[in-house]
């Protein structure tokens, strides 16, 4: 029961969409002044219930009540719920990269006087929200010209801007390094001791652990508990993954018994420029392989030069002045192209599966056969049963959840339009397959599944690359790991000898060898 103590009441909330009970009677209460932390895997339902609780879901479209600060709430649109001092943040930042960080934040909310904006208490007020939030950056500087770490700060100084009471950040650091989330959960900290309540949806244990007054699971649309992470029981992040998947994953990662065979791709010396200044060096002479039936991990901080490594092998799609060598199966290969390396058995799952990887507006079926459409064609006219038939076929292998694969793939939760990306580059059977962050922002049971389908990969004698930010991840799938630190390849080290302080001390070297 609620006492004087508490901001948010949601009770009984029903949310349906055609086929789909999304949430189910979920109830959930939120405590003035706390960092209350919603945990669950993809499409438990999360997203949904702050959907509901901002307005984007308007009263009548859902069954259930909420009260804020004791009172009925009927909100109707977004602008009903940020009038009580409710603000939502959501995974795709809302900002217009042409607009100034003071036009971003009063957009909507000007500072105007007989409908003339003042500019100059407009930038005034900016600039101070700016200095509460910690951002030194002027007013007037474009949002394009600033990285999204900063993009989110510049969102929560658009909240208080608003007086926020409530602030829902969903998934407020999946896009960031270390360093930007570190200095966001800070930031909440001291907007706790402000007297700000926020809700965080994250997919990242270790921030709720340390962040987190309390921490409700959903799974399934229903609320499963709610559990105060600072009282006399310690919850440690087995107990969370445990109420998330229905299940302990004592082993985060599958077991595999690796059966290596004969080296598919070696890149030699491969010289990588900026596309755009062409005197720096992105990658510097790196030299990698990677075997029939083999996992190789590249790791490396951000910047390190994994992704333009990547992209730079796969087509030339990144970089200028490229140098080096291809070598596949003992032959020196060219590849001017994204057509020739597919040609040649490469494919690329790209880390920004949204922007390059998937067509979101279109369905499932067609994003399937997207990469080899003369698979499921002839004379140029594609064979609309055999598309079907085929993503059907990958629906099921790769348990995709969805009731048909017509369903538009920006439907989907996370974790499946990532198994949508595995498939089209599965069906166009390649030799060597580089997935680029794979797991980046699912839950940790749709990971083991994403984990279950490479090791698959592998067993099939594919020849798999994978970068990864998280280094646990890298040691608990690879067979071998390169580390790579300002471009250059600092380190190779096997899964017998690896640990997150060898890959460390190979990531943080300088060009001349030395720790930096």
């Amino acid at each position: 029961m609620a006492n004087e103590h508490t901001i948010l009441e949601m009770r009984g909330i029903t949310k349906t969409f055609p086929g789909v009970k999304a949430l189910q009677d979920v109830t959930l209460e939120v405590t003035r002044g706390e960092v209350h932390a919603i945990c669950g895997e993809n499409g438990a339902g999360k997203s949904t219930l702050m959907k509901v609780l901002s307005g984007v879901y308007p009263h009548g479209s859902y069954d259930g009540e909420i009260l804020f600060e004791g009172e009925p709430c009927e909100f109707r649109t977004i602008r009903d719920s940020e009038a009580r001092g409710i603000v939502i943040i959501h995974q795709e930042l809302a900002l217009s990269p042409y607009l100034s960080i003071a036009e971003n934040i009063f957009l909507g909310n000007e500072r105007a006087h007989r409908g003339v904006i003042d500019w100059g208490a407009t930038n005034a007020e900016a600039a101070r929200l700016l200095a509460r939030v910690g951002l030194a950056e002027h007013p007037d500087t474009k949002i394009i010209d600033i990285g999204v770490g900063k993009q989110q700060l510049v969102e929560i100084a658009k909240a208080l801007s608003k007086r926020v009471k409530l602030l829902i950040l969903d998934e407020p650091t999946a896009a960031l390094n270390d360093e930007d989330s570190s200095h966001l959960l800070d930031l909440l900290r001291s907007l706790r001791d402000e007297g700000i309540t926020s809700i965080i949806i994250s997919h990242k244990l270790n921030e709720i652990e340390s962040i987190a007054d309390t921490t409700t699971v959903i799974r399934d649309g229903q609320t499963i508990e709610t559990l105060p992470m600072h009282d006399e029981v310690e919850v440690t992040e087995e107990r969370i993954i445990r109420a998330m998947v229905g299940r302990a994953l004592d082993a985060r990662f599958p077991e595999r018994e690796p059966r290596i065979g004969a080296e598919v791709l070696r890149v030699e010396d491969w010289t990588v420029h900026h596309p755009v200044d062409q005197t720096r060096k992105v990658v510097d002479g790196a030299t990698l392989s990677v075997r029939r039936g083999e996992i190789v991990g590249l790791a490396g901080l951000m910047g390190a030069g994994r992704t333009e490594l990547a992209m730079s092998v796969f087509g030339r799609t990144y970089g200028s002045h490229i140098s080096g060598r291809i070598i596949k199966d003992g032959q020196e290969i060219r590849i001017g192209s994204v057509r020739d390396a597919i040609r040649h058995g490469l494919a690329y799952a790209t880390e920004d599966r949204k922007k390059y990887g998937l067509n979101l507006i279109d369905t499932i079926k067609r994003n399937v056969s997207a990469s080899a459409l003369g698979k499921v064609s002839q004379w140029g006219v594609v064979d609309r049963q055999g598309e079907a038939r085929i993503a059907e076929q990958y629906r099921a292998d790769l348990g995709i959840k969805t009731p048909t694969v017509e369903a538009l793939t920006g439907k989907l939760s996370g974790g499946n339009q990532q198994k949508v990306v595995l498939s089209k580059w599965i069906f166009a059977d390649p030799d060597v397959l580089i997935l680029d962050e794979p797991t980046r922002g699912i839950d940790v049971g749709a990971k083991y599944e994403i984990y279950t389908i490479i090791n698959r990969l592998a067993d099939e004698g594919k020849a798999v690359i994978v970068i990864s930010s998280e280094l646990p991840e890298l040691l608990g799938i690879c067979d071998r790991i390169y580390a790579l630190s300002q471009g250059r390849i600092t380190g190779e080290v096997s899964r017998e000898d690896a640990t997150q302080e060898t890959l460390m001390h190979y990531m943080t070297m300088d060009k001349d060898g030395a720790a930096r």
